[in-house]
């Protein structure tokens, strides 16, 4: 929020100051690692000298989590468990999707504006006073590091939850010496540009958060990086174990907080941080702890069932479209972009959306000859609802790898998309808050969306299946509001754009209901929740 100068002009509010002094530490250079990054690494600990955070750092008990998929799950169901055991808690995570707040959580809530303001500005003073041309001012996620060791240490948590930002042995968060114990979630194909590209490199950079003697959690890898995970915990006397997904029937009849089946694996291993964390620091007895793989105390239970996750599985209405009418806008989304997640993601969504008609038509459908194309309204007019599909992704990822795996994934459970849009990303990467989200710009390049566009047209022209459910479709009007409409897709030079037209249709087909996916980046999903919460 800005407000007015003694001029008229406007005047940063002190939140916007801090952010816009936060955006100067972006670097502008791209994120492949063309500087030495073990160097860039060491420097880190003359930040820590500087703070003087060395002590406070060892002091904190941490619980450290690397990963390619499901870091941001774990963290949150192990804090929401640690939490209803009655502990203090403290949460590092990235990214954020809508307020850069979000990285710190104590006790489950983004700290307060307030508190934000005197700590950032507690460290970001001291280190600009005391860097110079020879150690610089930390990058972006260096400095959110150190400012989520100073928070955590000066709110005098109990645990803290650290998630790796990228990697492992070089990141950020990796300055921790002695966790009470690290977690490894399952590992896949991403960031290879910077962390190599077979699985066995990518392991052993995530293999860089063990630490002699700390006991360490994986969950079942593929061979190739389970083995390079042992072979590194074996070199550092690491009691590395692997733990089971969760058994359902320990919830006694709880669902998990987190959606999806994907969601057992990860809060399998987050049972298995926390009682370990639990038995280190003399909360649970030895007998106890191998009860828990049987039974699971009540704490755990309403930890894990009340565990929630911006951005991840997530289903918001639209609150714009017109209550008077009888259908609706509803996005279901995720931040996924790996090909596993984007698998898990379209599980995820075409349950999701067969659960959503039911509840909404108040009636259970008879699932031998369940059909989500038309269902019956309770007053027994007959309901259409439409797949739409929102996806970007960065220009990093492989959409010939990424799109046909949602798309068949999809299409098994009998999901086709009416149509693909493809946008770019309204907020800027290199500034953090109000000012991130761009204006509608009509020179903006749009040659990625194209190319996404072009591996989607072909996909559809392949897949007969697809072409004979319909799923082009000829009463999605009003496209001439995009750059590029083809038969089954349509690029759009910026999101409100895109909200204007799905709004628009929703008025226009009355008779329709809008179910949007919105996935490929949770940059995407982020700026889509900025806009539709304004």
């Amino acid at each position: 929020m800005t407000q007015e100068g003694d001029n008229g002009s406007p005047k940063s509010s002190p939140y916007e100051e801090a952010l816009e002094a936060l955006s100067s530490l972006i670097t502008k250079r791209t994120r492949v690692g063309d500087v030495n990054m073990e160097e860039r690494f060491n420097v880190l600990f003359k930040y820590v000298k500087m703070l003087e955070l060395e002590e406070a750092i060892l002091n904190l008990k941490i619980i450290h989590v690397a990963g390619t998929k499901g870091k941001g799950s774990t963290c949150t169901f192990t804090e929401s468990i640690l939490r209803n055991c009655g502990f203090r808690t403290g949460l590092f995570t990235s990214p954020h999707l809508i307020d850069i707040r979000e990285r710190f959580r104590l006790d489950g809530v983004e700290i307060c504006e307030e508190k934000f303001l005197a700590y950032f500005w507690w460290c970001y003073d001291r280190l600009k006073e005391k860097t110079d041309d020879n150690i610089p001012m930390p990058t972006f996620f260096h400095f959110l590091a150190l400012l989520a060791f100073k928070i955590f240490a000066e709110e005098q948590v109990d645990v803290c939850i650290m998630e790796v930002g990228l990697g492992g042995k070089y990141d950020a968060t990796n300055v921790v010496q002695t966790p009470i114990v690290c977690g490894i979630t399952s590992l896949g194909y991403d960031h290879m540009e910077i962390l190599g590209n077979t699985l066995s490199e990518i392991a052993g950079e995530k293999a860089g958060i063990f630490k002699h003697r700390i006991p360490a959690f994986t969950v079942p890898q593929p061979d190739e990086a389970m083995h390079v995970l042992k072979e590194k915990a074996s070199h550092l006397n690491v009691p590395l174990q692997v733990t089971a997904p969760l058994d359902a029937k320990l919830l006694n009849g709880l669902k998990l907080g987190l959606e999806g089946e994907h969601q057992y694996v990860n809060a399998g291993l987050s049972v298995a941080l926390c009682s370990t964390w639990l038995n280190i620091n003399g909360h649970l007895e030895e007998t106890l702890l191998k009860q828990i793989q049987h039974t699971l105390p009540e704490q755990f239970i309403k930890g894990l069932a009340t565990a929630s996750l911006q951005g991840r599985a997530q289903i918001v209405r639209d609150e714009h479209v017109n209550k008077e009418i009888s259908n609706e806008v509803v996005f279901f989304l995720d931040g996924a972009h790996s090909p596993e997640s984007m698998e898990a993601c379209a599980r995820w969504f075409s349950l999701a959306i067969k659960d959503h008609n039911q509840t909404l038509f108040h009636q259970i459908p008879d699932h031998s000859n369940f059909s989500n194309e038309v269902m019956k309204t309770h007053q027994g007019e007959a309901q259409k609802s439409a797949q739409i599909l929102l996806f970007n992704c960065m220009s990093v990822r492989d959409p010939q790898v990424l799109l046909p795996h949602l798309m068949k994934t999809c299409a098994d459970h009998g999901v086709y998309f009416k149509k693909a849009l493809f946008v770019p990303g309204l907020s800027l990467y290199h500034k953090v808050g109000s000012h991130a989200l761009t204006p509608t710009d009509s020179n903006i390049d749009l040659s990625w969306q194209f190319t996404l566009q072009r591996v989607w047209e072909n996909l559809m022209q392949g897949n007969k299946a697809g072409k004979n459910n319909g799923a082009a479709s000829d009463d999605l009007t009003g496209l001439e509001m995009s750059v590029s409409n083809c038969e089954y897709s349509a690029v759009f030079s910026s999101l409100p754009l895109v909200l204007n037209w799905l709004r628009d249709r929703v008025q226009q087909n009355q008779s329709t209901r809008f179910q949007v996916l919105v996935t490929g980046s949770i940059h995407l999903v982020g700026d889509v929740l900025k806009l539709i919460k304004k």
